[in-house]
């Protein structure tokens, strides 16, 4: 793991956490670990009548991808991904076509798609799965 991943999975394992800190600090973590995979970060917390972008990326590949985040600290009540529901999936749609049509997005790039990245709790260390193309 890299200085920044380390220093935010050491923060993540505070048991005293709230759930909206640990939640928070779960989105700078999946963040920073697309972006030490050479992805770039073009909005976070992205706010529209639909709800809200986690991240927004551009991948290596020139795909822009609106990424949702879901971490847990155990795994008590099922797994993370389970909470992208349908109607949360609606949602993300629609507030990734208003953030595609806002003119300060307007970036050259060749698709789109939506990920999952789920973060779960073991042993003291964030557990990464990125789930491409999840909906």
């Amino acid at each position: 793991m890299s200085e920044p991943l380390d220093h935010l999975a050491t923060l993540m394992a505070d048991p005293l956490l709230s759930a909206k800190r640990f939640g928070v600090l779960g989105e700078h973590y999946a963040a920073a670990w697309l972006e030490q995979q050479g992805w770039q970060t073009l909005s976070r917390n992205w706010h529209t009548r639909y709800g809200e972008l986690d991240i927004v990326m551009m991948a290596p590949s020139r795909t822009i991808v609106f990424v949702e985040v879901k971490s847990r600290r155990n795994m008590h009540f099922g797994m993370p991904q389970e909470a992208v529901t349908h109607a949360k999936q609606m949602n993300l749609r629609r507030a990734a076509c208003d953030w595609l049509i806002d003119r300060r997005n307007r970036i050259p790039h060749i698709s789109i798609r939506f990920d999952v990245i789920t973060i779960v709790m073991d042993m003291g260390k964030p557990l990464v799965r990125h789930i491409i193309a999840a909906f």
